[in-house]
């Protein structure tokens, strides 16, 4: 038992080791270290929630750890200091299995320093969290500065804290149903995602993401491209408003998610479906201009409306990255926005809720290119719709004939 219990605390740590080095994203972690540590499915669940509620919570934890050890220290004791402060103060387990697994699995020179800071945090832990309100709102809800003040500006201090609060919690697993391949009526609900996505009954998204391929309302018969389409989600929704008839042009940037997108297509009976890798920074295939009734575009995103389900990437999004990310959008919706063909539309979409990824960017986009007008758009913010965030809005192409 305590061998289970050691590689638990083993594999967060080294999971936070090769995260802070850039390795990989941490939801990509969580199998690699699991089946590298021999979890059971029970430590498996502890040691993904110990990884994400450290991510989710670094600004705060560093805060605590601040408290008990002045001076530097090195960046693997911190993150075992991180693993160890996440259980005692917001797991709340139990001071012996908190503390002692975790010095155990520590290097041996630093055990003696990870067992008395701990130790003085178990103490003190009913003063620290009586005072948890007094701290630094961005450090108590762990979001990078910028990003706190950037949101206070947006949409005032109380909701950017509801927003800070929201992106806390651990993200629900949404089934919506597949309109080509419904479950049989009265059929009980799946009891997990694996089994859910396998069925091919249903698959996993969040209700925000039906907003865009709402707004673009594909009709049996007609061309539609899905611009960047893997893994699928969006465009299975497609080949259902579409009952499975027309042409359906899926593209992605990324060649090596173009397989993954096939076979989530194949198994959602997806028939209408022709998939290829196409980069929408780059002219499109002469074929394609001014050729598609409607276009679906999903363009690369600062992931802000996300953030929840996307435990790492407020740590590394800076500010820079969204006026890059701007430049990169405009690129990919003046390529897309030539295959529009006359009369027909475009529905612009993102995970953000970043003004200048969105309504500011469409707005621009139409007052500087002839043929276009901006028509519906709809943002979503976590703080107010209860979803992820996501932002949609249709361009339509004037028919000139």
């Amino acid at each position: 038992m305590a061998k289970a219990g050691k590689n638990v605390r083993r594999a967060a740590v080294s999971a936070l080791r090769a995260w802070a080095k850039g390795h990989a994203y941490a939801d990509s972690l969580i199998e690699r270290h699991a089946e590298r540590n021999h979890l059971s499915s029970q430590d498996r669940a502890l040691f993904k929630a110990i990884l994400m509620g450290v991510l989710r919570n670094r600004s705060l934890l560093d805060h605590w750890i601040g408290l008990f050890r002045r001076g530097k220290l090195d960046p693997e004791t911190r993150d075992v200091l991180r693993v160890g402060f996440f259980q005692l103060l917001i797991l709340r387990i139990p001071d012996h299995a908190a503390i002692y697994e975790t010095v155990e699995c520590a290097r041996k020179p630093v055990q003696g320093l990870i067992n008395a800071v701990l130790r003085k945090a178990a103490h003190c832990r009913m003063r620290l969290l009586r005072e948890l309100p007094d701290i630094e709102l961005a450090t108590q809800f762990s979001h990078p500065h910028w990003l706190w003040k950037r949101w206070k500006n947006l949409f005032g201090k109380d909701q950017a804290v509801v927003l800070m609060d929201w992106n806390n919690q651990p993200a629900e697993t949404f089934y919506r149903a597949n309109l080509l391949n419904p479950p049989p009526e009265g059929a009980p609900e799946p009891s997990n995602a694996q089994e859910a996505a396998d069925s091919g009954h249903y698959y996993i998204t969040d209700p925000s993401t039906a907003h865009a391929p709402g707004l673009l309302a594909p009709k049996p018969g007609e061309v539609i491209l899905d611009a960047c389409a893997a893994p699928g989600g969006k465009a299975i929704h497609l080949a259902g408003l579409m009952e499975n008839q027309g042409r359906l042009i899926c593209t992605d940037s990324n060649e090596k998610r173009l397989s993954r997108l096939r076979e989530n297509l194949e198994r959602c009976g997806v028939e209408i479906a022709e998939v290829s890798q196409h980069d929408w920074t780059q002219p499109a295939p002469s074929v394609w201009e001014n050729y598609f009734d409607a276009i679906l575009l999903d363009v690369p995103c600062s992931n802000t409306g996300v953030l929840r389900r996307r435990v790492d990437a407020r740590w590394r999004l800076q500010k820079v990255d969204i006026e890059k990310l701007v430049v990169l959008q405009n690129e990919i919706l003046r390529e897309a926005a030539r295959c529009v063909k006359p009369g027909g539309r475009l529905v612009y979409s993102t995970c953000s809720i970043d003004p200048e990824e969105n309504i500011e960017l469409v707005t621009r986009f139409a007052e500087k290119t002839p043929g276009f007008r901006l028509g519906k758009w709809e943002q979503l913010l976590p703080f107010k719709d209860q979803t992820d965030g996501a932002f949609a809005a249709v361009l339509h192409r004037e028919d000139v004939s």
